[in-house]
C-alpha cells in the first residue's frame, strides 16, 4: 500500500545527524551572528577602556598630588606615621565604641605630633664644604677629612646639627651659632683600612622633635670620592717579558708590507712594483719580489675574574686585586697597549692612577658569574688581537677554567694565569700551553714576575 504524496515528511529526531546534502543542492547559509552578541562585546571594551583611561587618569592625579604635598609629608617619620595612624584608629575606634579611654589616647598622640610641628621650621643659610685631605691614598694609610659650614645670612644662624655621611657609617656634628659672615670648621677620620671607593656626603642639616617623629633635611652639597687604591708590589720594568723588542712582536702570518724580512718569491699581477727585488730579478731573468713576517706591537689583555667562589677568603680576593693592578701599572709604565677589565667593570688604562681608581672599585661577585672563558672571551671581542693574556683568579677556581682560555685564541697569543693563594708555597707551573703562576704573598710577586717567560 503505497503512502500519500501530500503527507508531510516526518521531523527529524533531535539529536541525529543532519543528512548529507544531495549532489548539485545550494549550500545552507551561513548563521549571522547575534546583533546583541556584537553590542555587548563593543559595550565591554569600551568600558575596559574607560576603565583604564581613568586608572591612569588616578595615578596621575596620585603623583600630582603627592608632588605638591611631599614638603608637607616627606617631613613625617616612619615613627611619626606610626603614631598618626593610631591616633586615627584610636578616635575611630573611640567614636563607634563610646570609650573615652581610647579618645584620650588618641588626643595624647595628636598633641605630640603638634608640640613637633614648630621643631622643623626655620631657616638657615649656609655654604658647605667638604675636603678630603689627601683623595687618593693606599689601604692603611691616613686620611683626614674637613668640614666647613659658612654662615651666609645677614645674621648670626641658630645651633644645628649636621649629618654626613662618610662610607657605611654617619658622622653627626653640632654646629653652634655662627656670626653673619662666619665660618665653622669641624675635622674627621676616615676608614683606610681595606681597599675601597669611599663617598663622602652630601652633607645635611637636620631639624626635627626629640621623639624622632617629624624630620626635615636640606642637603648643602655633592658627594665627594675618596679612593683607597690597593697595596702593590714595584715591578723591574719589563720584567715580565711582554715586549720583546721595540718594533713589536714578529708573527707567523707573512705578509707583502712589514719590517721583517722573510723570503722571495715570483712576481704575480697585482704586487707592488716597490716590493720587486731588481738584483735577483735581473740574475734570475723573472721578477721577483720580497715577503715579509708580519710584525704587530705588543698588546696585553688582562682580565680579573671576580667570582666569589673562586676565593678562599676576603684577603685571598685582595691579593688578587693587588696582583692585578701590580702587573697593569707596570705595563702602562712600560708603554705597552693594556686592556683591563673584570666580569663587569671595564677598567681605564690611560694612566696607572686611572687604573688604580678603577681597582679601587672591583668587588666580588656573589651571584650569576659566568666561566673564566666566557669572561675572556667577551673582554677580547672589545680589544685589538692581544699578544699575551693574563687572567687573574683565586686558589678554587677550576684548572680547567683557565686552561679553556687558550681555545679562545690562536697560537700565536701566549697565556699567563696568576692564581691568588695566600699562604701556600709560590711558584710557576705549566698548564698545557699556559703558565700558570701562584702567588703566595704579595711580596713574592716581582721575584716570580722577573722567572716569567710567556
Amino acid at each position: 500500500m503505497t503512502a500519500e504524496t501530500g503527507a508531510p515528511p516526518a521531523a527529524p529526531t533531535r539529536g541525529a545527524p543532519d543528512a548529507p546534502a544531495a549532489p548539485g543542492a545550494p549550500a545552507a547559509p551561513a548563521a549571522t551572528p547575534s546583533q546583541a552578541r556584537i553590542a555587548l562585546r563593543s559595550v565591554r571594551r569600551s568600558v575596559a577602556a574607560s576603565a583604564r583611561s581613568g586608572l591612569a587618569g588616578v595615578r596621575r592625579a596620585g603623583t600630582a598630588v603627592g608632588a605638591f604635598t611631599a614638603p608637607v609629608t616627606g617631613v613625617i617619620t616612619p615613627v611619626g606615621r606610626l603614631v598618626l595612624a593610631a591616633a586615627v584608629v584610636s578616635l575611630g575606634l573611640a567614636w563607634a565604641l563610646g570609650w573615652i579611654e581610647l579618645a584620650f589616647v588618641g588626643a595624647t598622640l595628636l598633641a605630640a605630633l603638634l608640640v613637633a610641628v614648630p621643631s622643623v621650621f626655620g631657616r638657615m643659610r649656609y655654604r658647605v664644604e667638604i675636603e678630603l685631605q689627601p683623595r687618593r691614598v693606599v689601604a692603611g694609610e691616613r686620611a683626614l677629612g674637613r668640614l666647613v659650614v659658612h654662615n651666609a645670612a645677614d645674621a648670626a644662624s641658630v645651633p644645628s646639627q649636621l649629618e654626613l655621611p662618610v662610607g657605611r657609617g654617619l658622622a653627626e656634628f653640632v654646629i653652634p651659632s655662627i656670626p653673619a659672615g662666619g665660618e665653622h670648621e669641624e675635622l674627621f677620620a676616615v676608614p683606610t683600612q681595606r681597599r675601597a671607593v669611599i663617598v663622602a656626603g652630601p652633607a645635611a642639616s637636620v631639624r626635627g622633635d626629640q621623639l624622632g617623629l617629624l624630620r626635615r633635611e636640606v642637603r648643602w652639597t655633592d658627594p665627594v670620592e675618596l679612593f683607597v687604591h690597593p697595596v702593590t708590589a714595584r715591578l723591574k720594568p719589563s720584567a715580565a717579558g711582554l715586549v720583546r723588542d721595540l718594533e713589536g712582536e714578529v708573527t707567523k702570518t707573512i705578509t707583502n708590507n712589514d719590517i721583517s724580512f722573510h723570503a722571495l718569491r715570483a712576481y704575480e699581477p697585482g704586487d707592488a712594483l716597490r716590493n720587486v727585488h731588481w738584483r735577483t730579478s735581473a740574475r734570475t731573468g723573472q721578477l721577483m719580489v720580497r715577503q715579509y713576517e708580519e710584525t704587530r706591537r705588543s698588546q696585553l689583555l688582562l682580565v680579573h675574574a671576580t667570582s666569589a667562589a673562586h676565593y678562599a677568603s676576603d684577603d685571598e680576593f685582595e691579593l688578587a686585586v693587588s696582583v692585578l693592578a701590580s702587573l697593569g701599572v707596570q705595563v702602562i709604565r712600560d708603554a705597552t697597549r693594556l686592556a683591563a677589565a673584570t666580569d663587569r667593570l671595564r677598567l681605564d688604562t690611560a694612566t696607572p692612577t686611572a687604573l688604580l681608581d678603577d681597582t679601587s672599585r672591583i668587588e666580588p661577585l656573589e651571584a650569576g658569574a659566568a666561566p673564566v672563558r666566557d669572561v675572556v672571551r667577551e673582554v677580547a671581542k672589545r680589544v685589538p688581537a692581544p699578544s699575551v693574556v693574563i687572567v687573574v683568579g683565586g686558589s678554587r677556581a677550576p684548572l680547567a677554567e683557565f686552561r679553556a682560555v687558550e681555545t679562545v685564541f690562536g697560537s700565536d697569543t701566549q697565556v699567563l694565569v696568576f692564581r691568588a693563594e695566600r699562604g701556600a708555597a709560590s711558584r710557576i707551573t705549566r698548564l698545557g700551553e699556559s703558565t700558570v703562576v701562584t702567588v703566595g704573598a704579595l711580596d713574592e710577586l716581582p721575584r716570580l714576575v722577573r722567572r716569567v717567560r710567556p
